[in-house]
């Protein structure tokens, strides 16, 4: 099948021209391999090579494998520089892509050896839109300030507490936040009091959860804030990991799911595309409409992380629907 397709390049064409939303794009996971070289270059003494930074195509690594990876890339951006080169690379090639609209999603970090601050960070996300902007890029962005699991919940207190300030300040472009990170660290009540919070204030909410089995309660805690979108919910589905009635919720309040296939697949938390939940979400099967969409439940596609899964948007294109979960 991929050979075939490697011989009609009209193909790769047709979706690179096609238009397309981008809502599950993590900064430091949307990093090509021209600028994982560039920033590697830039820091020799890090003795960090191209194979620390990426899944290779046919490769697999554990989603821990991962997440160790993304350290890896952290390791490498730690200056207000790097953050706005690889933010304006990344809105490039997007647009490149053929992407009309782009939400980036990254946790402010303190890099003490560069002075670097999460003001300062998320500003330099926030010059790196500006100045694509100004380069009359086809492509509006947008960004989502990610709360880290791993940070815990007063770190994640002043995340929401940062989010605010610039979603005040920033005219729409700070229009959410965005809970990810190791689904095994923490608990979801730990998270509740700075997610209502945000939530209060106005700020949108994108937010990772049942992305690893035997997690109903901690998901349902989750649900019940009324998320504005679902990040990954693997295991919603699965009568066996997780439970038809957080499906019945989804479907119920119309959350939009973030599937993100490639990016499943490649951290092993889905065995193969073709046992991916996308299907189950659009499956006739099982409902005359599917599960998911029989009540107006909306689904889009996303790579993930492009550069640590290998992935693109010409793989995984949004679907039509996706235009209406717009924040």
């Amino acid at each position: 099948m991929v050979e075939a397709e490697e011989q009609q390049p009209w193909k790769t064409d047709f979706y690179s021209e096609l238009p397309k939303v981008e809502l599950h794009a993590h900064l430091n996971g949307s990093i090509s391999s021209h600028t994982m070289k560039k920033l590697i270059a830039q820091k020799p003494d890090l003795k960090i090579h191209d194979q620390m930074t990426v899944i290779d195509k046919g490769k697999k690594r554990t989603l821990e494998e991962c997440f160790q990876m993304f350290q890896t890339i952290h390791q490498l951006t730690s200056s207000p520089e790097d953050i706005l080169m690889v933010t304006k690379d990344v809105i490039k090639e997007f647009a490149d892509d053929g992407v009309k609209y782009l939400e980036l999603r990254s946790t402010p970090r303190r890099e003490n050896a560069t002075g670097m601050t999460k003001k300062t960070y998320v500003e330099s996300i926030l010059e790196g839109i500006k100045q694509s902007k100004q380069e009359n890029l086809d492509i509006d962005v947008r960004y989502l300030i990610t709360v880290d699991r791993r940070g815990g919940p007063l770190v994640a207190k002043e995340t929401v507490k940062l989010a605010e300030e610039f979603f005040l300040s920033t005219e729409g472009i700070v229009l959410g936040l965005d809970l990810s990170g190791d689904p095994t660290v923490g608990q979801a009540k730990d998270f509740m009091e700075p997610l209502l919070e945000a939530k209060k204030a106005g700020l949108k909410l994108a937010l990772h959860l049942s992305e690893i089995p035997n997690q109903k309660k901690e998901t349902q805690i989750l649900l019940d804030l009324l998320p504005d979108r679902i990040g990954h919910g693997t295991f919603l589905n699965s009568g066996e990991r997780g439970s038809l009635d957080l499906v019945d919720f989804v479907r119920q309040h119309r959350i939009p799911l973030e599937l993100c296939l490639t990016s499943n697949v490649k951290s092993q938390t889905v065995p193969s595309y073709d046992q991916h939940h996308f299907g189950f979400c659009n499956s006739e099967r099982i409902l005359p409409r599917g599960l998911w969409n029989n009540t107006g439940a909306r689904v889009m596609t996303a790579p993930g992380s492009i550069s640590v899964s290998s992935s693109s948007s010409e793989s995984s294109s949004v679907v039509s629907s996706a235009s209406s979960a717009c924040f």
